[in-house]
């Protein structure tokens, strides 16, 4: 997805980054020959109360410099997704989607062009003071450094720890789980259909998504999961596990939302669960409609308090810089993103 920023607060990082992010990937897509296309998107309110907070949308929207948002009753939404359920939507024209496998490519082919190379299977097993930089120990070898950025994801803040910050934040992950919607089935999305955000629960909700390649996938929940690389029910690590269960924020994460966290355990494990709440969006959708798809894991933040860390958090020291939490629209803002770490380290 390429967000256009009409969730997040006003005048918040996330804000900010998502708008120019937004205008500097298109642009590096054209350079690069890069598959994308700005097909908007609809959210959808199926309720009174949902149409309520569907105007709070909007406004946000306006007071971040989105442009050519529209109001839409119930015969607009089906001009424009036949087969959605609302009583009202918001159409957001400057949202779309994008092949970003091949823009991680062409980045790396960029990096190799300016003389830089990137190393992968690098765990990093430690970070030590050498002389006014840094010397990193890692699967991959030693490497020296006069400036540290850490943007290590689901394992920032270990690797910030490595290098004597405290972890008082921490990464508790969420995995992500998607389906598919069977090809002769697809035709009942156009584009991309959202939900309108609940605030009493700290995630947006499944949705649907149509691929910049064919195809469209609907998700994600938004599971704890037993591994902060944990893409499969499956996976344990008894470590990660230890590290969140030991946590407190996690404890008072969870006394907040036990009902949300409850229902999404459940929809993991049900595809008859998962199809009732995408069935809010688009009735017509089945459970036979429904094939596995991928799954993500959100590298999110939590404060010792329980609650999720909303903005970018970065902490900055004189010879590094620590991301410590880049949310969504963290790879619609990527290049936004290079460009201020950038500008820090300078």
């Amino acid at each position: 997805m390429l967000h256009a920023g009409l969730y997040y607060k006003p005048g918040s990082q996330k804000a900010r980054l998502a708008v120019s992010g937004l205008r500097r990937m298109v642009e590096f897509c054209q350079q690069h020959s890069i598959a994308y296309e700005i097909c908007g998107k609809l959210v959808v309110a199926v309720d009174e109360a949902e149409v309520l907070r569907l105007q709070n949308l909007l406004e946000r929207g306006q007071q971040n410099g989105l442009e050519g948002l529209q109001w839409l009753k119930p015969e607009q939404i089906r001009e424009i997704e036949p087969h959605a359920a609302g009583i009202a939507a918001l159409r957001v024209p400057q949202e779309g989607i994008v092949d970003y496998p091949r823009v991680c490519a062409v980045l790396q082919e960029e990096i190799a062009k300016s003389g830089g190379r990137v190393v992968t299977g690098a765990k990093v097993t430690r970070i030590s003071p050498e002389n006014a930089g840094w010397r990193i120990e890692s699967a991959a070898g030693d490497f020296t450094t006069d400036f540290l950025v850490n943007c290590a994801g689901l394992h920032c803040d270990r690797v910030s720890e490595l290098a004597g910050e405290r972890r008082e934040a921490r990464i508790v992950p969420f995995r992500g789980e998607y389906y598919q919607i069977k090809k002769e089935r697809q035709f009942l999305v156009r584009d991309l259909i959202y939900p309108v955000p609940d605030p009493k629960f700290p995630f947006l909700g499944v949705h649907f998504t149509r691929l910049i390649h064919g195809g469209i996938e609907a998700g994600p929940n938004a599971v704890l999961a037993f591994a902060r690389e944990g893409y499969r029910k499956t996976d344990v690590n008894v470590a990660d596990l230890c590290d969140a269960l030991a946590f407190s924020g996690l404890w008072r994460f969870l006394g907040k939302h036990k009902r949300m966290s409850w229902e999404e355990l459940k929809r993991s494990l049900s595809r008859r669960l998962f199809c009732q709440s995408l069935q809010r969006l688009v009735p017509e959708i089945r459970e036979e409609d429904l094939e596995p798809g991928g799954a993500g894991v959100r590298a999110q933040a939590m404060s010792p308090a329980g609650e999720l860390i909303q903005d970018f958090h970065l902490v900055r020291r004189p010879n590094a810089l620590h991301v410590l939490n880049a949310p969504s629209p963290a790879a619609t803002a990527s290049l936004a993103i290079g460009e201020t770490i950038a500008g820090m380290v300078e």
